[in-house]
């Protein structure tokens, strides 16, 4: 692989991350707006199934009112019957006849009402718990990431005041180590003029003839002749 086709790779290589990065900041955004949009649905859910309800409501009490009206023109051909005219109760009957049409065409959408009431009651509940876990878990990758960026603040500044510490720290030595060896040649110097103030008095202690010269070839010649006299 020559240098060209290294360098497109590595341009590749950092497209692609800062793509995900980029993706990856978006993604809590995105999955807010998700949540924003699932619970406008389930909004509109909600109102779908109160509306199927009411209309629920007023088929049963339109059931309810055929029927009944049913039993009671049941009853008037009855009577019609004990009464021998079998022509009215005939007509009567075909009034019954209609009206259980109409009355068989409202329990129909009573069940078909019914039937909506409890789809929906399940896609609903089941629409909130999934808004309930996935906002559950948008709360939690939040915090983790609050803490996050929290803890990688935190580490940023120890480490840049560690380094500022460790400086410091050595140019403390440094100092110290300056000052050592500055006390050492004062020192050195303060000694060096006790000895040369020593050998100046000394030398006129010697002149003087107070104190002895030091040893000479004839002084330790005269000592070994009187160790060899006396041995």
């Amino acid at each position: 692989m020559n240098i060209w086709s290294k360098l497109i790779t590595a341009l590749r290589g950092g497209a692609n991350e800062v793509g995900e990065a980029v993706v990856d900041g978006q993604a809590l955004r995105i999955l807010d707006q998700e949540i924003r949009d699932a619970d406008a649905e389930l909004r509109r859910s909600k109102e779908a199934l109160a509306e199927i309800m009411a209309k629920l409501k007023l088929a049963e009490v339109r059931l309810a009112e055929s029927e009944k009206k049913v039993g009671e023109y049941e009853a008037y051909a009855m009577k019609a019957l004990d009464s021998g005219d079998e022509n009215l109760a005939r007509e009567v009957a075909g009034k019954i006849a209609t009206m259980e049409q109409s009355r068989d065409g409202e329990r129909q959408q009573v069940e078909a009402f019914t039937a909506s009431v409890a789809d929906l009651r399940r896609a609903v509940s089941q629409a909130e718990g999934n808004i309930r876990r996935l906002k559950q878990q948008v709360d939690t990758v939040k915090a983790t990431e609050s803490v996050q960026r929290a803890q990688a603040t935190v580490a940023h500044r120890y480490s840049g005041s560690q380094s500022k510490l460790t400086t410091a720290l050595d140019s403390l030595e440094r100092v110290k180590k300056k000052q050592a060896e500055r006390g050492a040649r004062m020192e050195a110097a303060a000694e060096l003029a006790r000895d040369e103030g020593t050998d100046a008095v000394d030398t006129k202690l010697r002149d003087a003839g107070i104190l002895a010269d030091a040893a000479s070839t004839e002084s330790v010649l005269d000592r070994l002749k009187s160790k060899r006299a006396t041995g």
